[in-house]
């Protein structure tokens, strides 16, 4: 008998999505014979039962295109009990013998509360923040730390020539992951991420070292969730939160700034690259792995591997059990951010 299979993207964009989807399609319709169908924006569109069919036609010629060709959101199916028996009730409306999950950690713990209802959810993870277990890597990362390192590369040339401090503040809630790499590859003098807890003192005497050796610029590389010792707290862009529970932040790189003008005397400037880091064009890197994830999704669909998610572990795609993955928050580890040190200044 045919499968009936649903594809949703939850959360936010991510280069790479589409070839996702892409390659879940192709090899689903090609090898096993599958029917297809795309939920619109994510769990919303589970809970709306707005649903779209999908065919080899519907996805030719996107896997180089950012965004979700399916739409996305931040609705939790499982919010509560009335709301998650509606996901179940139009998951068996829609017909469906599988749903493949793509999405971040919310998404995967959604997947995986639906998957103990009874649901056939295999999931596929994706962030650019790259902070989801039991994957080396998502895809999305690779293309968000390009994106800041060219930032950081054309934000060197007008630092230097008008001896300032620039600080570039990119993505990065809970894990340095894009600070880290970018700060690596674009050379810069200081990177900051929420794992370590920063101190304004130490930043400045950077800074000032730098200046004794002749060096009038400073580009400082932070991310969005990064924070002074003891004020963990502190930049908040407001106290709402999603379904999920996530506040929204904002601010910590222009704070920063006017402390470093404060305490240093010298002109700083700050640019956030926000959403431009997970907008436009996949890299090739990110366009392979996505396709491999997909690819793994669907084999896992045929294999009946519910409750598991793709995951890349060294060079081989493979499917590994949500409920050790979700939850797992994966922070950069202290001997990666120590490579980064050695470059502080």
């Amino acid at each position: 008998m045919t499968k009936r299979v649903g594809i949703l993207t939850g959360g936010g964009d991510c280069p790479g999505l589409n070839a996702v989807i892409r390659a879940s399609v192709v090899k689903g319709v090609r090898h096993y014979n599958y029917k297809f169908i795309g939920i619109k924006n994510g769990w919303a569109g589970l809970l709306d039962f707005e649903w779209t069919p999908l065919d080899r036609d519907s996805i030719s010629g996107v896997i180089h295109r950012g965004g979700t060709i399916l739409g996305t959101s931040r609705t939790n199916p499982v919010k509560n009990e009335q709301v998650k028996q509606l996901a179940i009730e139009n998951y068996k409306k829609l017909r469906l013998d599988a749903l493949i999950a793509i999405g971040g950690d919310d998404t995967l713990g959604a997947a995986l509360e639906l998957h103990k209802a009874g649901l056939h959810i295999v999931a596929v993870p994706k962030t650019i923040d790259n902070d989801v277990g039991g994957t080396d890597f998502t895809f999305g990362f690779e293309t968000a730390v390009q994106i800041a390192t060219e930032a950081i590369d054309r934000l060197h040339t007008t630092a230097e020539s008008h001896n300032r401090i620039i600080i570039v503040e990119v993505m990065g809630r809970h894990a340095g992951w894009i600070a880290t790499y970018s700060g690596i590859a674009g050379g810069a003098d200081v990177v900051l991420i929420p794992e370590v807890a920063f101190k304004l003192e130490d930043i400045v005497q950077v800074i000032n070292a730098r200046r004794e050796r002749g060096r009038t610029f400073s580009i400082v590389v932070i991310a969005e969730g990064a924070f002074p010792e003891g004020k963990k707290d502190a930049y908040l862009k407001s106290d709402k939160v999603d379904d999920f529970g996530h506040v929204q932040l904002g601010g910590v790189g222009v704070a920063l700034a006017k402390d470093l003008e404060k305490l240093t005397g010298i002109d700083c400037r700050t640019t956030i690259l926000g959403h431009v880091q997970r907008g436009g064009t996949p890299t090739a890197f990110d366009r392979v792995l996505a396709t491999r994830f997909g690819v793994t999704a669907i084999d896992m669909v045929k294999n009946e591997q519910w409750g598991y998610m793709a995951a890349l572990r060294g060079t081989e795609v493979v499917p590994r059990p949500l409920d050790e993955c979700v939850h797992q928050d994966k922070r950069v580890p202290a001997e990666l951010y120590e490579v980064a040190k050695v470059f502080f200044g």
